[in-house]
């Protein structure tokens, strides 16, 4: 009995002395494999963060609209690699930034010109220096330019009464416009000519002999450096006459006939004219021959030609050497003929 016990323990030891070379080489390299693994992961997750910030706009001009201050917003956007849950801290050294993320806005309304600059610090919250980032970005806000000219509001008033030899009358309203601009008229018509009144708001221009011709006033303000100016446009109508038709002697009858024939239709073809018979008596002449010569011009006209009696209109001009008879046509509206000595 003693000598299987013995032969077991023998048994065992060589056991051990087989096995446990091989088991203290698998413990040491299960060990090797987890300090490896474990230096793989702490270098994954400590991989250096990397940042970059953009600014949109880089250039900004803020200019008063209409009387108030015109918001002026640049938008920052941030990038980040990480494989880690990142927390943004943003400031600057000007303005008001809006937002906590990686994309927020700025706020530069009401800064002077300059430049100014925002900051970003991104971390993980580890820590670790190596998970920590820092960067800026740079605006320029510039100086708003001054406003544009603008020209007045420049307004000539038309005469409303326009008569054919009498002076127009022109005049003009300035309003608005560029500020310490001092106003020079400077007028300019298409006819007639200008008598007084230039370079002052008001002018007045003969218009002799403009019968059927327009007046185009023009005004151009000086001191602007734009075209600032305005126009205005009468017209004259073209002059109704009267104009003599025929004038004879003491001629046969059938020749006056004749001729009043000829009268009566340029009468007829015109149903607005009037007819005017000047008799000039003869200084030599017998009594009663004006009202005779009268008598049988307009008997002729309305009875035999069929003429309304109230468009002839008979007159008795100053004596003349012999008897003389004209016969003149007068278009609605036109002034009466004169008479000549």
């Amino acid at each position: 009995m003693a000598e299987k016990r013995v032969e077991m323990l023998r048994h065992e030891r060589l056991v051990i002395r087989i096995f446990l070379p091989a088991l203290l080489v698998s413990m040491l390299a299960l060990a090797s494999v987890a300090v490896a693994q474990k230096v793989r992961r702490d270098t994954v997750a400590y991989t250096p963060t990397n940042l970059s910030l953009a600014a949109e706009p880089a250039v900004i001009t803020a200019c008063p609209s209409e009387g108030t201050a015109a918001p002026s917003v640049v938008h920052l956007n941030a990038h980040v690699t990480s494989n880690s849950p990142i927390r943004y801290r943003w400031t600057t050294n000007a303005g008001r930034i809006e937002g906590d993320g990686p994309t927020v806005t700025w706020d530069v309304s009401g800064l002077q010109p300059g430049y100014y600059k925002a900051y970003l610090d991104v971390d993980t919250g580890s820590g670790d220096a190596a998970c920590q980032a820092f960067t800026s970005t740079t605006v320029l806000v510039n100086r708003c330019p001054p406003p544009p000219p603008t020209c007045p509001t420049v307004g000539i008033v038309c005469p409303d009464r326009v008569v054919l030899g009498e002076p127009l009358t022109f005049s003009s309203n300035i309003s608005g416009g560029s500020g310490n601009v001092t106003p020079i008229y400077n007028w300019t018509v298409s006819a007639g000519s200008i008598t007084d009144g230039q370079g002052t708001s008001t002018i007045h221009v003969d218009t002799t002999g403009l019968a059927g011709q327009s007046v185009t006033a023009t005004l151009s303000m000086g001191g602007y450096t734009l075209d600032c100016s305005a126009t205005c446009t009468v017209q004259f109508p073209v002059p109704v006459e009267c104009k003599k038709f025929d004038e004879f002697p003491n001629i046969a009858r059938n020749d006056e006939k004749a001729r009043l024939d000829i009268y009566a239709i340029e009468l007829q073809n015109d149903p607005t004219s009037t007819a005017y018979v000047i008799v000039y008596p003869g200084q030599r002449g017998r009594p009663g021959e004006v009202q005779q010569h009268t008598t049988r011009v307009v008997d002729y006209l309305v009875n035999s030609r069929g003429i309304n009696g109230t468009r002839v209109i008979t007159l008795v001009g100053p004596p003349r050497d012999v008897l003389l008879v004209e016969l003149w046509l007068c278009p609605q509206g036109a002034k009466p003929p004169g008479m000549t000595p």
